[in-house]
């Protein structure tokens, strides 16, 4: 086939004989490339101003709460972008979390060092399990990382001279005297929260997140291209271990107490919840699906009986009329919407 019957092809879409995108489309990529950089800007705006707004503790609390959750959702999505779904990822939090507070109190490390040990700790537990479990799929990799939390729980629960067992450990000490207050805290969770997310963002908009992609949609495919699978599984894994560990040590040295049942199942399934409702394969998902799950329920604090009930069902409300996510939600405006409710129904 000639160049120019290969560029006015169909099956080449937008693009011409030479791979390159055709004008027209470069400018409307163009115009979306400028429109996230802003939308970006303003919001991080708005949450740097919004100590000015309004300094309550109750307030800071829940968005220190809201950006911990974010950094534990987002590391999530990294595992949930290579096709697997774990439920054992707050075990992960956990470990990062009791590292970081025997580091702080019984070797007396600075907040610095801590959460380095917070990251390494539950990493190097990754890469260990990691190629093991990686090799599963499905729902024996689900069951088999539901086993590991367990596990991991009951270690905390059981190793009550090092973790205080059921009790937890009490009067963990803040980062420094500096971020002992609220609003200080605020700030130093947010700057994590940036960092971290401008690090998976920068990951999966290289060769690697191209590589996580093929894989979640082919792995023999994937194989056949010369995508190293096994070894770039075991790579993010062992980052969003990492990453979640980090959350746990700002969890733990901001609410000044740790206990097992914060890295229970019911975290886990809270992050999965998060990733599905928010949209499971954009970074946005579990950003917006972390304002609506921690959130809601505080706008819901009003109904105490019915809480869970209006939480339950505005949760099965988005996840029939968005099945992508909340983040693809804009879909929703091109086609009819209880369409799309049959369709994921029929499917």
């Amino acid at each position: 086939m000639s160049k120019q019957s290969a560029g006015n092809s169909p099956a080449l879409g937008k693009f011409d004989a030479g791979g390159r995108v055709p004008s027209n489309a470069t400018a409307k990529r163009g115009n979306g490339a400028f429109t996230w950089p802003a939308a970006v800007a303003a919001l991080l705006a708005v949450l740097i101003a919004l100590p000015l707004a309004s300094d309550e503790k109750f307030v800071m609390s829940v968005a220190v709460t809201t950006f911990i959750t974010a950094i534990a959702a987002a590391s999530l999505h990294l595992v949930v972008r290579t096709g697997h779904v774990t439920l054992g990822h707050a075990a992960f939090m956990g470990i990062g979390a009791y590292a970081s507070v025997i580091g702080t109190m019984t070797f007396h490390l600075p907040f610095a060092l801590s959460v380095v040990a917070a990251f390494i700790v539950p990493a190097a537990l990754a890469l260990v399990v990691g190629p093991i479990v990686l090799r599963l799929t499905g729902k024996y990799f689900v069951l088999v990382t539901f086993l590991f939390g367990e596990i991991v729980r009951m270690i905390f629960v059981n190793w009550s001279s090092v973790t205080g067992g059921s009790n937890g450990i009490f009067g963990v000490p803040a980062p420094s005297p500096l971020f002992a207050s609220t609003v200080p805290f605020y700030y130093l969770a947010l700057g994590f929260l940036v960092v971290i997310l401008a690090f998976i963002a920068r990951l999966l908009n290289s060769e690697v997140g191209r590589a996580i992609d093929a894989i979640r949609e082919s792995e023999p495919l994937a194989r056949c291209s010369g995508v190293p699978v096994l070894r770039t599984k075991v790579m993010i894994f062992v980052l969003a271990c990492g990453i979640v560990g980090v959350a746990g040590a700002l969890q733990a040295h901001f609410v000044r107490y740790i206990d097992p049942t914060s890295f229970s199942l019911v975290q886990s399934l809270n992050l999965v919840v998060i990733n599905v409702i928010g949209g499971m394969y954009t970074l946005v998902g579990p950003l917006v699906g972390t304002v609506f799950v921690v959130l809601l329920p505080e706008f819901l604090r009003g109904y105490v009986e019915l809480q869970h009930v209006f939480f339950g069902i505005l949760i099965i409300l988005v996840m029939a009329f968005f099945p992508g996510g909340i983040a693809n939600m804009g879909t929703l405006f091109r086609t009819n919407p209880f369409e799309r409710f049959r369709s994921a129904r029929n499917r």
